[in-house]
């Protein structure tokens, strides 16, 4: 769902602020668009679905759940698959939330970022703290155990005793899962410019990694396992979906700009493909009503590519790589092979960072923090 009612300072996604929507239009074109990739695909089976945007809580919860009866007439819709929802607080009421439930949603993801107003203004945010507070207590009625928050760090000027102020007004709020992003200030951004013009403070990098080792630290502390690089969850409320993405299983992405990663076995692929579905929300509806589908690129994987994305993704993972997975993608040589030899990995691990054992490779707690910094020496190693 490509379309926001305002665009907030921070971000870059493919996003539309649009006078109106023709959500007949859009929710027809998001039917035959899953439609027509899913019988290509020819998968039997989806475990999940997730309606990420974009605003999705802006659409009405019928287009919801017409996209979830034209998966379930083209796969398998287990009866427990993880359905998400991703919302803002300023367009979640408990009437709205309701028909979400009744359409098929069972866990909702809430853009909750800071629980503070000043921030919240600087961010660009529809929403006030006292609203966030609201829309989470409300959800967490509906969806019990089963709703998310996002907060961001890192903002402009913003102190390590500021930071721990919100993170503990998280912890009072919150359900068993959370996501903490650290604030990317991205070219073209409103927030960007204001920190390049000098009027607002560019946070320090020691800083950040100070404010991301006190979050770990107060989550763990708190019951959360720490089980991505961004995200937190206890109770075992881990998110089925986006395990999917890091342990490199199949998916399918439906609307503007979504990306999809599968094998198009229904016109005789047998590799796995890079898709990205046209960005532009009107040229998109135009494809799909004339082909079918609004694929702008497709790109056959190669061997070396797909494990390149299993590392990078995998190793984000607490579990990190599993030799199983690892041999599905590489079965002549196993993650033994490449990362047991002397070399990079090897050093890795001798540091204190990797861990290769019968479980497979995977960061420790200390690696997990630093694991861009790690990446292209493994990725080094595997190329060679």
């Amino acid at each position: 769902w490509p379309y926001c009612r305002k665009r907030c300072s921070y971000c870059n996604f493919n996003t539309y602020v649009v006078p109106a929507v023709d959500e007949a239009a859009v929710r027809t074109c998001l039917v035959r668009e899953a439609q027509t990739l899913l019988r290509l695909s020819q998968v039997h089976s989806v475990s999940s679905v997730f309606f990420g945007g974009g605003t999705p809580s802006l659409a009405n919860p019928g287009t919801v759940a017409a996209v979830l009866e034209a998966v379930a007439a083209a796969a398998h819709l287990p009866a427990g698959a993880e359905v998400t929802l991703e919302a803002n607080p300023s367009s979640t009421s408990t009437s709205c939330l309701v028909g979400f439930r009744a359409a098929g949603v069972n866990r909702l993801s809430i853009g909750v970022q800071s629980l503070d107003d000043a921030e919240l203004r600087m961010l660009g945010r529809e929403h006030t703290e006292a609203e966030a507070r609201k829309a989470v207590e409300a959800a967490r009625g509906l969806f019990p155990g089963r709703t998310s928050i996002d907060l961001l760090f890192g903002l402009p000027g913003q102190s390590r005793d500021a930071w721990a102020q919100r993170l503990e007004a998280a912890l009072g709020l919150c359900d068993d899962h959370i996501s903490l992003y650290q604030l990317t200030l991205e070219r073209g951004t409103a927030l960007a410019a204001q920190v390049r013009g000098g009027s607002l403070p560019a946070p320090p990098q020691d800083l950040l990694a100070d404010m991301y080792q006190t979050a770990r630290i107060v989550l763990a502390a708190t019951g959360f396992r720490h089980y991505e690089v961004s995200n937190f969850a206890r109770k075992g409320a881990l998110s089925t979906h986006n395990l999917s993405y890091w342990r490199a299983d199949q998916y399918i992405g439906v609307g503007p700009g979504a990306h999809g990663r599968f094998v198009p076995r229904g016109e005789g692929g047998r590799s796995r493909e890079a898709r990205v579905q046209t960005l532009e929300p009107v040229t998109w509806m135009r494809e799909v009503q004339s082909q079918g589908h609004g694929t702008r690129s497709r790109m056959v994987l190669s061997s070396l590519e797909q494990l390149e994305e299993l590392l990078s993704l995998g190793l984000r993972m607490d579990e990190g790589i599993t030799h199983e997975r690892w041999g599905h993608f590489s079965p002549q040589l196993s993650l033994q092979a490449v990362f047991g030899a002397p070399g990079e990995a090897r050093a890795l691990q001798q540091q204190g960072w990797l861990v290769l054992d019968s479980s497979g490779l995977r960061c420790t707690w200390a690696g997990l923090a630093v694991l861009d910094s790690l990446l292209p020496d493994l990725l080094w190693q595997l190329q060679r």
